[in-house]
């Protein structure tokens, strides 16, 4: 009931039009891309059983990003979001066309490439453009809010991706992922009101040396670093490893492994408006300890048995973890980076997330080779290693501005 009461005084709030507009592409951005979801791991495995190209696969998603995510960020400060934005969606459709085709494991890397090249302006435009247009008193539970409707989209597409590839080839389940992306990309043209906000302009008067020397505060940094770990374990457990290591060691198909990564994704969903309204009211640390501590006793649950509702349990509780730490390190970063460099400070942000998004699914897959049980293992000292730099990071209450 609490829940749902925060979630009716965030929409009856006086938000922006483009609010809505961007939840509604959100919403079909994350509902295509995670149609691939349950089986991405699988397809890349059949086309080539190495298991640093399957972790490449994945990894290449990220490749790309780590080296326009910062750069990209800094250039919306001088040019506004918009045009960025609607870039990264255009290139995003070519990632699931040539996915589509992909008669080898060469290819579907190739695919993943471009795909993650598009989505990291895509994603960066729109977490900078969410920061300009939120109001401060209310940031923390816009954010969640937005975010949960998202990763609804994601609860909606991972089973039905698996019930495609039930009926049709794996390749074929991206022409779906095509549709999704171009709602969104003609939506995002048609705007007038992401129009009327590159006039209005969030636009930086300060030099891009000026940009760049505000990035280097410690809160920021330590928020980054956060962030790259939280997503080696996101990464490397939940979008590669976990699902070989339900089909290979658990045997469940992969109908069964939607179901376990749909559980992972509600609890996000379930977690999202919380954490956004916890972190407004009791400040970041604590729901980022809280958070990591759910997310190591959900990845430990993964070892614990193969039966389908201890698996259900731990991925629910899994994304509960994720979902209570992915909204407050983002609103931790608006706490401390500075207006006129926030592009740049998203960009830094979700460049030191794609580093971790790029390691985590190779590294991870050396590991499992060694062991399927090990990365569940490297993963919970991960969660720890979070823990402990919650408590030395610099993050406060929400500030004005």
């Amino acid at each position: 009931m609490r829940q749902a009461a925060g979630l009716n005084r965030i929409f009856a709030a006086d938000m922006p039009t483009v609010y809505y507009e961007l939840l509604f592409i959100g919403f079909s951005i994350m509902t295509g891309m995670s149609l691939s979801s349950s089986f991405l791991p699988i397809l890349a495995s059949s086309l080539d059983p190495s298991g640093v190209l399957v972790g490449m696969v994945v990894s290449a998603w990220f490749l790309s990003r780590i080296f326009m995510e910062l750069p990209a960020g800094i250039i919306s400060d001088r040019i506004g979001r918009r045009r960025l934005l609607v870039v990264g969606l255009g290139l995003s459709l070519a990632g699931p066309l040539l996915s589509s085709q992909a008669t080898n494991i060469y290819i579907l890397i190739v695919a993943r490439g471009l795909w993650g090249m598009g989505t990291a302006l895509y994603f960066m435009s729109n977490m900078a453009l969410l920061m300009d247009i939120l109001p401060t008193s209310t940031r923390g539970k816009a954010l969640g809010v937005f975010q949960g409707i998202e990763f609804i989209g994601s609860f909606i597409g991972a089973p039905v991706g698996a019930f495609l590839a039930v009926f049709l080839s794996y390749t074929q389940v991206f022409y779906f992922t095509f549709a999704f992306i171009l709602v969104s990309f003609v939506l995002a043209m048609r705007s007038r009101n992401m129009r009327g906000l590159e006039v209005q302009g969030h636009k930086s008067s300060l030099t891009m040396k000026q940009i760049t020397g505000s990035l280097r505060n410690w809160g920021i940094i330590m928020v980054c670093l956060i962030n790259m770990s939280r997503m080696l374990v996101m990464q490397g457990i939940h979008q590669t490893v976990l699902q070989l290591y339900l089909n290979q060691e658990m045997g469940l198909s992969v109908a069964g492994i939607g179901w376990v990564v749909s559980a992972f994704v509600l609890g996000q969903v379930v977690a999202l408006p919380t954490a956004g309204n916890m972190s407004d009211r009791f400040g970041r640390k604590p729901v980022l300890a809280v958070g990591f501590t759910v997310r190591l006793a959900g990845v430990l649950l993964f070892t614990l048995s193969g039966n389908l509702l201890v698996l259900l349990l731990s991925g629910l509780v899994s994304g509960i973890g994720e979902g209570l730490t992915m909204t407050t390190l983002l609103a931790a970063l608006t706490d401390v980076a500075p207006q006129e460099a926030r592009g740049g400070a998203v960009g830094l942000y979700r460049t030191f997330m794609d580093v971790g998004g790029f390691l985590g699914p190779v590294a991870f897959m050396v590991v499992y080779d060694i062991s399927p049980l090990a990365p569940f293992y490297v993963a919970s000292a991960l969660c720890v290693l979070n823990i402990v730099m919650t408590f030395f990071s610099r993050t406060g209450p929400t500030a004005s501005t």
